[in-house]
């Protein structure tokens, strides 16, 4: 997908399957599939990167965009919502702004220009950074990865529970993607299948035409816990993380000048890492996590 967005997601198709957690799994309390999945962890924990002062702070205004569930969307009573919403208002809290934060809303499109224009301070909505990017803006430390993983169809015999049991098995995979580049050049004794969506990847694999198959954590983890998998399969190996295929992670987005902040954004997310609260928010969006 050759946008600025992370990690080849389909954004229809994911909001689908976050509706359907939200009817069958509510309320909503990388190893996918356990009852307390983890999150790794981006940031040393003995690391202690100082606290800028922001006394002088006039206000802290995020943006973000609403058609990125579940990290960025509105709810049903029209509110901002999704794990990088709550994850700015954490990042208030920690820096003591919360008084002076603001979220806001705008088209995707726009996020670049508003923030160079000064119409807000930092960008948090799944940018994924790019050379292009990074000569125009800075950018904190990643604080959540997306990796990639296989998912296999239990009727199926793999003898193992490495990725090296599916060698000369049939494994999907969504064709002129990076899953695709990355599942050629991990995983070479696989026998790769291409497809031309996400969506016929997913029901080939469900009716048994391919063994497994590759594809983003976040999707797949979604779907094999919903009902459109009519619990055909599994989580296999992984997850497999990548930042030649899959990009540095998610991060947020700065103007370049603002030193001062950037590493006050740094010195928060850090802070909730070691914390756990980073961890509490991952799990209120991802209870069967990507890991």
């Amino acid at each position: 997908m050759v946008q600025f967005k992370l990690a080849s997601l389909n954004l229809k198709g994911l909001f689908n399957f976050w509706l359907l957690l939200v009817v069958f799994f509510c309320p909503f309390p990388l190893l996918a599939q356990q009852a307390a999945p983890s999150l790794p962890l981006l940031f040393d924990s003995r690391e202690r990167l100082a606290k800028p002062d922001l006394s002088t702070l006039v206000r802290l205004r995020f943006l973000t965009s609403i058609d990125f569930p579940p990290f960025n969307f509105t709810d049903q009573n029209g509110k901002l919502a999704g794990f990088n919403v709550d994850l700015a208002r954490e990042i208030c809290n920690e820096l003591e702004v919360a008084d002076k934060c603001q979220i806001q809303a705008l088209p995707f499109g726009d996020l670049n220009t508003a923030l160079a224009a000064s119409q807000g301070d930092a960008v948090i909505a799944g940018m994924a950074v790019s050379d292009e990017l990074r000569a125009r803006f800075a950018f904190s430390r990643p604080y959540l990865m997306l990796p990639a993983r296989f998912v296999r169809n239990l009727k199926v015999d793999i003898k193992g529970e490495k990725a090296a049991a599916l060698a000369d098995h049939s494994v999907g995979v969504v064709k002129a993607t990076a899953h695709e580049a990355m599942l050629s050049a991990y995983f070479p004794k696989v026998k790769p299948v291409t497809f031309d969506s996400k969506d016929a990847l997913l029901a080939a694999l469900k009716d048994g035409k391919v063994d497994a198959a590759f594809a983003d954590s976040l999707q797949l983890s979604f779907w094999v816990s919903s009902q459109a998998s009519q619990k055909c399969c599994a989580l296999f190996d992984g997850p497999y993380m990548s930042e030649q295929f899959l990009g540095e992670g998610m991060t947020i987005m700065l103007r370049q000048k603002d030193d001062v902040l950037t590493a006050a954004i740094d010195h928060a997310l850090a802070a909730l890492s070691r914390s756990g609260r980073l961890q509490e928010i991952y799990l209120r969006y991802f209870p069967y996590g990507l890991y």
